[in-house]
Formats: structure tokens, sequence, C-alpha cells
């Protein structure tokens, strides 16, 4: 049994808005808000990067068209016990699936952290 670290990404959508930086406030506290509601604040919610296809900078995750805002957020939480790196991201996205119903959720990485007894 082993401890993770699961790093998920998930598409928020935000209407009516009309500045980048309004959505991701929007996307990051609407989510947290949800997350908090079932006592999941040990869940890290914040806007995600996408690299440029030019430079490769990093820049923030959202787009804004018809004054809706698709906005990208990187969620992180550590997994306890898990049998492997597969049973970690089915434990993780259970768990996050579970609070933020109907939003496109998907692991990007999943680090084995130490336990405490290492």
């Amino acid at each position: 049994m082993g401890n993770y670290l699961v790093a998920m990404e998930a598409a928020w959508l935000v209407r009516d808005v009309d500045a980048i930086d309004d959505a991701i406030g929007v996307a990051v506290s609407e989510a947290g808000k949800r997350l908090n509601s079932e006592d999941m604040d040990y869940v890290e919610v914040e806007v995600g990067a996408t690299g440029c296809p030019a430079c490769g900078e990093p820049f923030d995750s959202a787009f804004i068209a018809a004054d809706t805002a698709l906005v990208g957020l990187a969620l992180e939480m550590e997994v306890f016990n898990a049998d492997g790196e597969e049973h970690a991201s089915r434990i993780a996205k259970s768990e996050v699936g579970g609070a933020l119903r109907d939003v496109p959720l998907s692991v990007v990485d999943i680090i084995e952290t130490e336990t405490e007894d290492d």
C-alpha cells in the first residue's frame, strides 16, 4: 500500500463573462465551493496552464468566446493506502468526480509520495 499525489484537470464552463481574469476567478471559486460543501477542502484547486504552441511558455488555461469561458482547472489531492497508481487514480476520480458532477475530469499525473514510516 502506498500514498500518491494525484493531479487532475477539469474543464469548467463560465457563462456571461467578459474578461479572462473574471472567468478564472469564478471557475476557481465555484469549484472550491462545490468541493468544500462535500467536506473536501483537502483538494487543491487552481487555474491550469497550457503551453503556447509558438514559444512553449505556459499561460493560463482559459478561453472566451460569445461571453462564455472554458477554464482549465488543475486539481490535486493525496490518496493514502492505495494498491498502486491505477487504484489511486480511480479513488481520486471517484472522490472529486462525485463532488464535481457533470464536469469533465481527467488524471494527468500520479506521483508516489513518501510514507511517514520511511
